[in-house]
């Protein structure tokens, strides 16, 4: 039986399904609005768990997430949710609209599915780009040649 980890989407959009549910606890920090806060209530009550990931799997995801250079842009649920994801890796279908979190899981084999946005086609490794001199750097936010600002930039597709 598949295992649904819901990042926040899920309760925006109001997407239900029929199967069990896992969050973290950061997500249900994020769901400020009323009607967000209301389908959370609604989807604990309905057997919905709310979990804390191991921190040794966070660990394995941040660094991941260093390594694809999607750190920058992701929060910390983002990490935690990927981490529970990883911690139900087999059975886990990770409920996401944030593509960030898609690349990151796609690259550890975790099964993504979008909730009212498009899935991504490439998995990609992050570069940086010189908006002065052009030139390409792993990471960091000004060009240690130019001084200008750095851009992020695809490096290449896995």
């Amino acid at each position: 039986m598949k295992i649904f980890v819901a990042d926040t989407a899920v309760f925006i959009n109001r997407y239900r399904k029929n199967a069990p549910f896992v969050t973290v606890p950061g997500v249900v920090e994020e769901l400020r609005s009323r009607e967000s806060s209301i389908e959370g209530l609604l989807a604990i009550e309905s057997g919905a768990r709310v979990e804390q990931p191991d921190p040794e799997t966070v660990a394995e995801i941040h660094q991941m997430a260093k390594n694809t250079r999607d750190i920058e842009e992701l929060s910390g649920t983002d990490i935690d949710i990927l981490a529970k994801a990883l911690e139900y890796r087999d059975k886990a279908v990770l409920l996401t609209d944030d593509y960030a979190v898609q690349n990151v899981a796609l690259l550890l084999g975790i099964e993504v599915k979008p909730v009212s946005q498009k899935k991504i086609k490439d998995r990609i490794i992050w570069g940086k780009r010189c908006i002065g001199c052009r030139r390409k750097f792993d990471s960091g936010d000004e060009c240690p040649v130019c001084g200008s600002a750095l851009k992020k930039t695809r490096k290449r597709k896995v």
